[in-house]
Formats: C-alpha cells, structure tokens, sequence
C-alpha cells in the first residue's frame, strides 16, 4: 500500500506536466491561429480599399466620358447651326423681297419656295432650341448685343436699339451670335431758339 501511495503523486505529476506540455504546445496553435486571422483581416481590408478606388476612378471615367460625349455633340451642334445662320439670313432677305405687282408665275413660286424654306429651317431651329435675339425697342445688353454705331435720337431712350442691323441667335440660352444694333444716346445738339421771343420771358 505505501508502494502505491508513493506511485500515484508520481502518477499525477506526470498527467499535470503533460496537460501544461499539451497547453503550452495549444498556445503556440493559437497564437499563430490569431496571427493568421489579422492577417486575413488585414489583407480583406486592403483588397476593400483598392476594390473601393478602382470602383471609383471606374465611375469617374465613366462620368467623364459621358460629360465629353455631351459637350462634343453640342459643340457640333453649335458649330453646324453657326453655318446656317448666314443661309438664314439670305434666306429672309429673300423672304423680303416684294413681288407685289408682278405677274410671273416663276417668280411667284420661287418667293412661295423661299418662304417655305425658311420656315422650315426655323422650324429645325426650334427643335434644337435655337432662339432668334431681335432686340429692336429694347435696352442694349452687351452680353447678347453688338453695338455697332450709336445715333442722337429723341424718338428712342437712350441706351435702347434704335434697328437691328443683323439678328442673333441663342442656342440652349448659350450665345450663338450677338445682335449686331444701332444704339440711341441722349441728343447733345441745343434745341434752336425760338426767335419770336426775342428773348423775352415766357
């Protein structure tokens, strides 16, 4: 009996050092385990970031490349309605022109031919939101109006269009051409004394 009372504190001895030599070789285990896991941690955030930025600068080119496909079909746009302008103008002169009192028939069709040109070219116009600036009677605005001479008048305020020497145009409330105007300014001529008054009191 006291033989083996002695062995079992053996016993036991052996079943603790080899529980602390399983737990201390389960900590190294666990410890790399950890390691491994920030790790991957680390690395999925990385790879979150530059998923995050590719996705971005993506969206960038794109909005890029819609905003330059958009200002390149208006600037074709404008540079095509910027030629047609000039055939507008002779179109309307012509539209002008008085046929009153003639009787041939050629001449007739032709003005009739002109006239419906016209209006169908202003009916393009519209549907690309060009607006005509036939500023006569208004106040001179520099931003949509060339002022090419100024006259003394009394029949015009001052600073108003006295004719408009050529029309312009807006395309989507962009300027396509200014008005080409004559501008009113205050008449500096003294008025002519009145000689029967004799310069006496009124």
């Amino acid at each position: 009996m006291p033989e083996e009372e002695n062995k079992n504190p053996t016993a036991e001895n052996k079943d603790k050092n080899s529980e602390a030599a399983s737990n201390n070789a389960a900590k190294p285990a666990a410890d790399s385990l950890e390691q491994q896991l920030e790790q991957a941690r680390l690395e999925a955030n990385e790879n979150l970031d530059k998923f995050l930025r590719a996705k971005a600068e993506t969206e960038n080119i794109r909005r890029r490349s819609a905003e330059d496909v958009s200002k390149a079909r208006k600037f074709a746009v404008e540079q095509f309605a910027g030629e047609l302008l000039a055939v507008r103008d002779s179109l309307e002169l012509a539209s002008k022109f008085s046929i009153e009192g003639e009787d041939s028939p050629v001449l007739t069709h032709m003005h009739e031919g002109v006239t419906l040109t016209l209006k169908q070219l202003d009916s393009v116009f519209a549907k690309e939101s060009i607006a005509v600036i036939d500023p006569i009677g208004e106040k001179f605005n520099p931003e949509l109006h060339q002022a090419m001479s100024m006259i003394e008048t009394d029949e015009v305020a001052p600073d108003y269009v006295v004719s408009v020497m050529q029309k312009g145009y807006l395309i989507r409330d962009r300027l396509l051409r200014p008005a080409m105007v004559v501008v009113a300014r205050a008449n500096t001529t003294p008025a002519p004394k009145n000689e029967n008054t004799d310069g006496a009191e009124a």
